[in-house]
């Protein structure tokens, strides 16, 4: 298999799903009065009856012989009952699948019915934005974010319709990592549509709005983590397993990611010559000796139908451009001549009047996009505050061999499921930060000199539902500290991470900590704002920084253990044992420590 060609999933589903997923996307944006969002819920839930489950129904538990309701193995309202009852917001479940069930619906239909019961509220939250009319440019921008996160999150939506359509309902649980994780990414579009808003009566007004929405998002997570209990009270056909429970097995490959078969001297060959054995479609150079010279064109001219991997070489040059991998290019890889020879830099910052989101220098936001020996900078510097570099909501994405350089907010991982491998990411206030599901493996993270009045904090991550499996894990790096920090770290203080939201989400484990980290570790985002509902987790780590006797003693903060150590690995965490070798890129699946 030739390296960081087209992989798992993307390549199996791609064509398959291609028509199916247009066809949701284009049924949810082109409602314009009540159907515009879609968040589905699936989950099929029973009560048994007092005397016991049916065993005339078929597969997907309707009746076999269309008898009475009175035989059936369920009540359509009890099943709402169960399914309503792991979820936060029960009431508001209820209610809403109520409107559209009733007691002849099948165990499909109350998937379907779930749907529905969806549609209205979310759609109605994004929506609320339309609605603000104002001459602030501030604001204005904040709308268009909204209106792109609606965007974003129809793409997200109809791949969880289309997931439903495409599987039978016993196998749906076998899909409860893929529903979960466009459902998070849902969330995390609700959350950034809120935060675009300057602080005031507005945003106030727009958090609001979002309050029913993201009700409704916790509940479909919860249902979705829930769908193997709903199904085994069904009694489903061939249901009789544990799903999604097995231990994940560690293949025979070295640390660097190479089979275990292959010597010593062959694997450096092979691992050297990752890049070589890429031939591009199209290559970029500023001296013109190639087919485009900026980025954006060749972004631009990939075919709208193009099935496999695009690959695009940039060659080395300094490439002053704002750049966007929008959805629709999907599976694209992008190497160039080295991190330090081949850079994409900007310059917009929040201080100059852009909004955070906007100010990323790149963003890449179609799915199964791999960046190479590449460079990403934003040069704002420290005085200008937020201003992003690079900004991620590619599903299984991977960085590898990169560089990401800025001050305050440098990498923005919005979303999905991320690897980086082999990178340096610099910055000052919380420079690694969002909500996605990020696995930071083999990388340096460099702390950089911030302003005389700032603090330097790495990791501020966004989970704002406990039910998302979102987080951030790093994993055999090492915290640094820049030589222009190195003279001031005694009057400047350093922390690994802070909780950007109630549910912030961070583990460090089997990595390196220097000395000019603070002994407490972290530091608090606003008085006691998240410290008992965060979830911080180190395991083994080393170095002067490492000494976990005097962290903060917040009831989220825990030292762990390997068994626990474990569920933060690549495989069970984003599902990486099915996606990364494929593509050639270097990963330990398990612990080092094992």
């Amino acid at each position: 298999m030739s390296a960081f060609q087209d992989f798992g999933p993307l390549s199996e589903r791609r064509r398959a799903e291609r028509q199916q997923i247009k066809r949701k996307r284009l049924m949810i944006a082109g409602a314009t009065t009540s159907v515009v969002l879609v968040l589905a819920v699936v989950g099929v839930v029973v009560q048994y009856k007092a005397n016991g489950p049916s065993d005339s129904g078929d597969s997907d538990g309707s009746s076999a012989s269309g008898g009475s309701a009175s035989k059936r193995a369920f009540h359509t309202s009890s099943a709402i009952q169960v399914m309503c009852s792991s979820t936060d917001y029960e009431s508001a479940c209820q209610s809403s699948l109520k409107k559209f069930v009733n007691e002849s619906s099948k165990p499909k239909d109350l998937v379907r019915a779930a749907v529905s019961a969806l549609v209205d509220e979310v759609g109605m939250a994004f929506n609320k934005s339309d609605s603000i009319k104002s001459d602030d440019p501030s604001v204005k921008d904040a709308v268009g974010i909204c209106k792109e996160m609606h965007r974003y999150a129809v793409n997200d939506l109809a791949k969880v319709l289309s997931t439903i359509d495409a599987h039978h309902l016993d196998k749906l649980p076998e899909q409860v990592h893929e529903l979960k994780n466009w459902l998070s990414a849902v969330a995390a579009s609700q959350q950034t549509c809120i935060e675009g808003f300057p602080e005031g009566d507005l945003k106030t007004k727009m958090q609001t709005a979002m309050t029913s929405a993201k009700q409704i998002t916790s509940n479909a997570l919860a249902i979705v983590g829930k769908m193997s209990s709903f199904l085994s009270l069904l009694h489903v056909s061939g249901f009789h397993r544990r799903l999604l429970e097995a231990e994940p097995v560690e293949p025979a490959y070295h640390e660097d990611g190479a089979p275990s078969w292959v010597s010593d001297s062959d694997r450096r060959i092979l691992l050297s010559k990752a890049t070589k054995q890429l031939t591009p479609n199209v290559t970029v150079a500023k001296d013109g000796s190639g087919d485009f010279t900026t980025i954006s064109d060749a972004l631009a001219k990939i075919p709208k139908n193009y099935d496999g991997r695009y690959v695009i070489h940039v060659k080395e040059g300094v490439y002053e451009e704002t750049v966007l991998v929008d959805n629709y290019m999907v599976n694209v890889t992008m190497y160039g001549d080295g991190s330090r020879k081949t850079v994409v830099a900007g310059s917009k910052n929040f201080i100059d009047g852009v909004k955070t989101f906007n100010t990323a220098t790149f963003a890449a936001v179609a799915d199964g996009f791999v960046a190479i020996a590449m460079g990403f900078q934003n040069t704002a510097g420290a005085a200008k505050h937020q201003a992003v570099a690079l900004r991620v909501q590619s599903d299984r994405a991977i960085f590898l061999n990169c560089r990401m350089e800025g001050y305050q907010d440098t990498l923005y991982a919005h979303s999905h499921r991320q690897f980086y491998r082999g990178c340096l990411i610099s910055g000052t206030i919380d420079f690694i930060f969002g909500d996605a599901s990020a696995v930071f493996q083999n990388c340096i993270m460099t702390v950089r000199r911030p302003l005389d009045n700032q603090q330097n904090i790495v990791l501020a991550q966004g989970r704002n539902i406990p039910q998302e499996d979102t987080g951030f894990i790093v994993q055999k790096c090492r915290f640094v500290a820049d030589d222009a920090l190195v003279p001031d770290v005694a009057k400047i203080p350093s922390y690994l991470a802070r909780p950007w939201q109630e549910y912030s989400h961070t583990v460090i484990m089997e990595s390196d900590i220097g000395s000019f980290i603070h002994p407490d570790g972290y530091t608090p985002w606003s008085g006691d704002f998240a410290l008992a509902t965060l979830s911080y987790r180190e395991y083994n780590n080393k170095g002067p920084g490492a000494d976990t006797s005097k962290r903060v003693n917040w009831p989220g903060f825990k030292v762990i253990g390997q068994n626990e150590a474990k569920a933060y690995t690549i495989a069970p965490f984003i599902q990486g044992d099915d996606w990364i070798p494929k593509t050639g890129t270097p990963v330990r699946l398990g612990l080092y420590g094992q």
